[in-house]
């Protein structure tokens, strides 16, 4: 991760499940790059317990994300307006809550990349 850089891809997507998602946040390199992301302005997607890794960047603040239920009071407390839907869009961050929204959530990272022309380009995958 520490020689990642955000100009090789067009978007992040950050996974599920609770460990992966644990360790991401606890490796300085890759909040670092999740941060730098995120300020891009490049799309930003998130699953389940993925948005754990936005909140260690410190990038949720005053943002409207949705994630998995048991981690909406982390969203929370680190100031995000959260929401219990499928999907939710808050500028170049796409958030979904679990494995049950996949298609709703696919679909919303197929159609952002679309329009922002990067469907062809390279995705960071965490």
């Amino acid at each position: 991760m520490a020689n990642a850089s955000v100009k090789d891809y067009d978007a992040l997507l950050l996974p599920g499940g609770t460990v992966n998602p644990d360790k991401l946040r606890l490796d300085e390199a890759a909040v670092a790059f999740v941060r730098d992301f995120v300020d891009s302005g490049k799309p930003v997607a998130a699953i389940c317990h993925g948005p754990w890794a936005l909140v260690e960047a410190g990038v949720v603040s005053g943002r409207t994300l949705t994630s998995y239920a048991s981690i909406r009071t982390d969203l929370r407390n680190a100031g995000a307006d959260v929401v219990d839907q499928e999907v939710a869009i808050d500028g170049n961050l796409i958030t979904s809550r679990s494995p049950d929204d996949l298609p709703a959530f696919c679909a919303a990272v197929v159609e952002t990349l679309m329009r922002s022309g990067q469907a062809a380009g390279s995705v960071a995958s965490s």
